[in-house]
Order: C-alpha cells, then sequence, then structure tokens
C-alpha cells in the first residue's frame, strides 16, 4: 500500500496535523520531514504528525520519525501500535 500523507486544519484552533496512512519507507520519511518542516515554516505554527493510520514503518524510517520528533519538537501521535508490536516481538522470542 503506497504512503498517503494529508493535511489537516482544526478549524477551532488552527491545529496542523500531518496524517500519515499505508507503509513507510526512508524515503516516505525524508519527505514527511520536508513537508512538516515546510509546513512550520509557512504557518508559522506547529504541528502533529498523526501515525495512528499507518500498517508498515520500515527500520530506516525510524531515525527520521525520532529526529522529527527529538531535534525538531514535533509531536508523534499513533505510534502504541508499533511500540505494541515490538514488545510482543521481543515476547514471542524469550518465550521460545
Amino acid at each position: 500500500m503506497p504512503t498517503n500523507i494529508t493535511q489537516t486544519i482544526d478549524e477551532t484552533d488552527g491545529h496542523l496535523t500531518l496524517r500519515v496512512e499505508g507503509e513507510m519507507m526512508l524515503d516516505d520519511a525524508v519527505l514527511l520531514e520536508k513537508l512538516a518542516l515546510e509546513m512550520r515554516s509557512h504557518y508559522g505554527r506547529e504541528l502533529t504528525i498523526d501515525l495512528a493510520d499507518l500498517d508498515f514503518l520500515d527500520s530506516d524510517s525510524a531515525p527520521v520519525l525520532k529526529r522529527l520528533h527529538a531535534e525538531h519538537g514535533f509531536k508523534i501521535d499513533g505510534m502504541e501500535i508499533f511500540l505494541q508490536a515490538a514488545i510482543d516481538s521481543a515476547e514471542r522470542k524469550t518465550q521460545i
């Protein structure tokens, strides 16, 4: 499934969100970073990156997301599913 990035603006407070759906590979993550930085610069507002509808995240794109949060200060929502999958995988490996 290709990556789909949708920009939304909350009508009540003007908060910007980039919603990501599908599968995220390195090129998609780099594009997301570029879009997020450009939008923040253009609108002069903070924005949230919503990954709740992401089906797959490759290991090369994870550092880009970490950079978006740690270095650029973007709020990232929806990572709980990936964290739970990592925990489940680790638990399965220790039970073998």
